[in-house]
């Protein structure tokens, strides 16, 4: 991505990514800020971070002045999608940037209070990402022992491969009343799954043998 275009004027990486829930290692981001184009700024999109157990935030070369902006967000983890809370940390020439940019002048303060609210639970993170990270291990050998092919995911969403239209799985799957995410031009046949509570996924499973005929 620093080789593809010396005018670059931002590089963004979503780490843990979005649909496929992999990794980008954080000696690969600090190469990289430190090896792009000039005056390029580099914004890691941290939004699934508090799922992940394989790689670790930037955050620090915020604190050391870099060209990195981090986003982070409330709706994954947290379970805040509907309150819309989130930030971006950088130092405050890039924060003076993003600004203009910003679609709203503050948070709603039902998106501050949920946000503060649980920056103060200091176990909250740790215990929903192994509660989270038990479940998704368990679908994973069951995946694999029903012979299915996947993308191992670092986050709370997985992309399984179903051989056909993933379209046409997500149908079929709602007519056993479970909605799965939609698929990607780029991979047309995988189907995104989030991650729900073990009731949820056995109720995936079910769903799933039918649909594919197992």
């Amino acid at each position: 991505m620093a080789r593809a275009d010396t005018n670059a004027g931002m590089i963004y990486i979503c780490n843990p990514n979005n649909p496929t829930g992999t990794v980008t290692k954080k000696e690969d981001l600090v190469s990289l800020v430190a090896n792009k184009p000039q005056g390029c700024i580099v914004v890691v999109d941290e939004a699934y971070i508090h799922f992940a157990s394989t790689t670790a935030p930037v955050t620090d070369l915020v604190a050391a002045d870099k060209d990195v902006v981090v986003l982070r967000t409330f709706s994954k983890l947290y379970g805040m999608a509907g309150l819309r809370a989130g930030a971006a940390l950088a130092r405050p020439d890039l924060l003076e940037r993003l600004r203009s940019y910003s679609g709203f002048p503050a948070m709603p303060a039902t998106g501050m209070t949920g946000a503060t609210a649980s920056l103060a639970q200091k176990t909250l993170v740790a215990e929903r990402r192994k509660a989270l990270a038990d479940v998704r291990e368990d679908l994973f050998d069951w995946l694999h022992k029903k012979g299915h092919s996947f993308i191992p995911s670092d986050a709370n969403m997985v992309m399984i491969d179903t051989k056909r239209p993933g379209k046409d799985t997500a149908l079929a799957m709602l007519k056993h009343k479970v909605a799965i995410g939609r698929s990607w031009a780029a991979m047309p046949n995988h189907v995104r799954v989030t991650i729900g509570t073990r009731d949820e996924m056995a109720k995936f499973k079910t769903a799933f043998d039918r649909v594919m005929g197992a």
